[in-house]
């Protein structure tokens, strides 16, 4: 199974965020909203599950 990530540096924010989540996708958004909410005030609602489920990339494995 191919592991998702989100990269809050690819988002602009006044804390300059620098984390990375990657995991298996429900896994990912959920832990990216929880951030998303407790470290940049916004509001966990499905709009932004969804925001953030549409932002994941695959997880890039050297081989």
């Amino acid at each position: 199974m191919t592991r998702k990530v989100a990269d809050c540096r690819k988002f602009p924010s006044e804390s300059n965020c620098t984390l990375t989540i990657i995991g298996e996708e429900d896994e990912v958004v959920r832990a990216a909203a929880e951030h998303a909410v407790s470290v940049h005030q916004h509001q966990d609602t499905p709009e932004l599950r969804d925001e953030i489920r549409s932002t994941l990339e695959e997880e890039k494995v050297a081989t």
